[in-house]
């Protein structure tokens, strides 16, 4: 299990995607670093998500979240954890 905080939402110029987020994970700094936590679960208290891809170069992952978050969840703490799944 490691801790991560959320950055950001996933944004582009004119649009927010509520259910897109952005997590830095500590000791984490290179995309090669960064691809081996995709397909992980970054789980929060009650909603769970997906590590979707890298995001840029220096180490931020993309999340998506089952529902959108708040927009007070933008800084906090979130878990990832690896959830086998079925077959």
């Amino acid at each position: 299990m490691v801790k991560g905080r959320i950055v950001q939402f996933r944004r582009g110029r004119h649009t927010i995607t509520e259910k897109h987020f952005l997590i830095e994970v500590p000791g984490v700094s290179k995309k090669v670093d960064a691809e081996k936590l995709i397909g992980k679960s970054p789980a929060g208290k009650i909603i769970n998500g997906k590590i979707a891809a890298a995001h840029g170069c220096k180490g931020v992952v993309r999340a998506i979240f089952e529902k959108g978050l708040p927009g007070q969840a933008v800084t906090t703490e979130v878990e990832i954890k690896w959830v086998k799944q079925k077959h």
